[in-house]
């Protein structure tokens, strides 16, 4: 995607490929500025605190963050200590601990001297397989949103297509493209008519922050809504259709997302507004059928809650960003991070080979009956 002229991804190598380069998201929209990643405390600490974020974003800074930990030391125990040191930062998606096997398999065979390039080599091509990915899901997604605007009446197709997304799930949560905001990308350089409403989605405000400045720098004629304002939008027949990300997907359709997606789930099921989800293969948990009892759900500070970050525009912070209190001192906050929404009310999945019922005939019907991980052996594994 393009900011200011200048093509980027969200992650790059630096320094002859001996560190890694990272949108610092956790000073936009006011301040855009990158961060070298040169260990791997570094990648952890960038994981945790969210510099970068979004799933298949994570995925791939921890497989960078294995290859730094190889260049330090790539012996066995050093390879065990960080895949576990970069497992536990974020215990949610499950494209972390996906893309950290991957690199893992990949060096474990091989003579010591030989595993932090067949590292940087396997996250290289765990980064190229996620751009092509989240490009194949924005031509799919493309296609429903052409196919909801020839179903309007005649009068309203050229009335511009009303999608309602939340979190963010753009470019910055993948290494490009992103998922849910694919098709939106894609349609608007299309020149199908759309406008976004972008929930805030408190209390860490990616929508407002992250969300609005992509759409923002792309061209795309969007507004920020307060989270609660969904409903009300649906009610009045304002939103067209719903698309969101989602952390982790269960083999059964479950979607985990950012918290307060289960509620737009349930306005859009309540006033007929299909609610789609977008993902990659890699956001796929094929050991889990249950995602309400099996997915772990982070709990994250409840200072998120309880203080918000922005730009002073009065007094003598002015033009600084700035970290406020919201309620009284001596209230509590309570942070879960994520929600999961039933297969029941997602319209369909759009994926990077189409588009499917959210249902394990669905997703087998696109990934085949003998899916990557998917036998039962597995499952302890991943909930231990």
């Amino acid at each position: 995607m393009n900011i200011d002229g200048k093509a980027w991804r969200t992650i790059w190598l630096e320094d002859g490929g001996r560190s890694v380069g990272v949108i610092d998201q956790t000073r936009l929209p006011h301040s855009f500025s990158t961060r070298s990643l040169a260990t791997l405390d570094q990648a952890a600490e960038a994981i945790a605190t969210m510099v970068v974020r979004g799933a298949p974003l994570i995925g791939v800074t921890g497989a960078y963050g294995l290859m730094l930990a190889l260049q330090a030391d790539p012996g066995d125990a050093s390879l065990v200590a960080a895949f576990e040191r970069l497992n536990s930062t974020r215990p949610t998606a499950i494209n972390l601990r996906w893309a950290l096997e991957r690199v893992r398999d990949r060096v474990t065979p091989l003579p010591v001297a030989e595993r932090a390039a067949a590292a940087a080599a396997e996250a290289a091509v765990i980064a190229d397989e996620d751009v092509a990915m989240c490009a194949a899901i924005g031509d799919h997604g493309l296609e429903l949103l052409r196919r909801l605007t020839a179903e309007r009446p005649p009068e309203r197709r050229q009335e511009p297509l009303n999608v309602l997304t939340h979190c963010n799930a753009g470019w910055l949560a993948t290494v490009d493209w992103g998922t849910a905001l694919a098709p939106i990308y894609k349609a608007h350089r299309a020149g199908l008519p759309i406008h976004v409403w972008v929930d805030e989605t408190r209390p860490r405000n990616q929508g407002a922050s992250l969300t609005a400045f992509e759409l923002g720098r792309e061209g795309v004629p969007h507004t920020v809504i307060v989270d609660n304002a969904g409903g009300h939008l649906m009610q009045h027949g304002l939103v067209d259709a719903v698309i969101v990300g989602t952390d982790r997907t269960t083999r059964t359709g479950d979607v985990c997302n950012k918290i307060g997606t289960y509620l737009k789930a349930l306005a859009a099921h309540d006033n007929g507004v299909p609610f789609y989800v977008a993902l990659p293969a890699s956001t796929i948990d094929w050991t889990l059928a249950d995602g309400v009892a099996g997915i772990p759900i982070e709990a994250r500070s409840p200072e998120e809650v309880t203080h918000i970050q922005g730009l002073a525009l009065t007094g003598s912070a002015a033009g600084e960003v700035a970290l406020v209190q919201l309620p009284p001192q001596g209230s509590r906050g309570f942070n879960p991070a994520f929600d999961v929404t039933p297969a029941r009310l997602v319209t369909a999945l759009i994926t990077e080979r189409g588009v499917a019922p959210a249902s394990e005939a669905g997703l087998r019907s696109l990934y085949g009956p003998l899916a990557p991980g998917s036998e039962p052996a597995a499952a302890a594994e991943v909930e231990r």
